[in-house]
């Protein structure tokens, strides 16, 4: 059957060797709808970020765009600013039929930490073509803090599909009508629609600004760092905000949204017509999420970066949408039911190194 594959196929796809790494694969890295990718030993500074393109293996362009090789073993610190590129422990070897999508993980989005899938023959970020045979490699790029990282470190996760099973506006409608998706009306065009809350119903805290020239994260460092010295709260009375350019900003969803048992979910940038801004890193959303003990919905947290020319951010705002897809099987496990979930029922919320 056609669709996203669930933790019980990625399981299967390991024990045959589809999927393989340097080191065994770890239950934890199975997720309802996506396996979570390891960082390997080492990282190349890059001078600049680039693909491998077309019958060339990124080996092969290395020796021309590296700058210095660094051991993650005893922990690196990866600079804000500088591009670096990190083969992971995995490798795949995709049938016909079967194709992949990589996106970062929650945490790593809301860290403003830019990490993207790359591969030989690859022509594009993040996606892995029927038939695909080789290994796998992170391109991270840290924007608004340095970070610590180490071999092991999942910062992407891989969901694989089979054929084509994007939702069309007029199974997303008959979907919300059985199975709502969204606490209130659903905006439903090109996906699920969502928008900007600056009027939160307590108090006047509408989100996070990164301040410049922070300290180093290390990832590993769950709950440990005091969120004043990495981001500025952002207050407002009258439900807008001016955005500056080149800045981060974690701004959450007025909407909140759920994903069924069935279904996964990607969040995809609005077009860039709208406005001065991006809501980037796309996230996986997988089944289960919003649903489970803490009922109707969950809000998403929206990574925010502003371009060339301030802009002015309103209330309701259109900024984002959700395209769901169907699952090939309902997974085992659910998000935040079955297995720990950080972000489960969550509001605005930081990335989990702060406490």
């Amino acid at each position: 059957m056609n669709g996203v594959l669930p933790d019980s196929e990625i399981r299967k796809l390991i024990e045959t060797g589809v999927i393989s790494a340097a080191a065994p694969i770890l239950p934890e890295q199975i997720q309802p709808a996506s396996l979570d990718l390891r960082l390997g030993t080492v990282a190349y500074r890059l001078r600049a970020s680039f693909l491998a393109g077309k019958g060339r293996r990124i080996s092969e362009r290395l020796p021309d765009l590296q700058m210095h090789q660094m051991s993650l073993e005893d922990g690196a610190v990866l600079e804000r600013g500088c591009v670096y590129l990190v083969p992971l422990l995995e490798r795949i070897r995709l049938p016909k039929g079967m194709t992949a999508v990589a996106n970062a993980k929650s945490s790593t989005g809301r860290l403003d930490l830019l990490t993207r899938l790359v591969s030989d023959d690859g022509t594009e970020f993040d996606r892995l073509p029927e038939t695909y045979d080789g290994p796998l490699y992170a391109e991270i790029c840290p924007r608004s803090f340095s970070v610590l990282l180490r071999p092991g470190m999942r910062l992407n996760q891989l969901r694989l599909r089979h054929g084509q099973s994007v939702l069309s506006d007029a199974k997303l409608r008959d979907l919300n009508r059985r199975e709502p998706l969204t606490g209130g009306d659903a905006l439903i065009d090109q996906g699920l629609g969502f928008s900007v809350d600056l009027r939160p119903d307590e108090g006047d805290l509408v989100g996070y600004r990164a301040r410049p020239h922070s300290g180093v994260i290390d990832l590993d460092r769950i709950g440990e760092y005091p969120a004043a010295e990495f981001w500025d709260e952002l207050r407002t009375a009258d439900g807008r905000l001016i955005l500056d350019p080149g800045a981060f900003y974690i701004l959450v969803s007025r909407e909140s949204v759920a994903i069924p048992a069935d279904y996964a979910a990607e969040m995809a940038p609005y077009l860039a017509m709208v406005g001065e801004f991006r809501v980037h890193y796309a996230g996986f959303f997988d089944p289960g999420f919003g649903i489970g003990a803490h009922g109707a919905g969950a809000r998403g947290v929206l990574e925010v970066r502003c371009h060339e020319a301030p802009f002015v951010l309103e209330h309701g705002q259109v900024v984002g949408r959700l395209v769901y897809e169907r699952m090939a099987k309902r997974p085992a496990q659910l998000y935040g039911a079955d297995i720990r979930s950080n972000y489960q029922g969550q509001g605005l919320k930081l990335a989990k190194q702060f406490g």
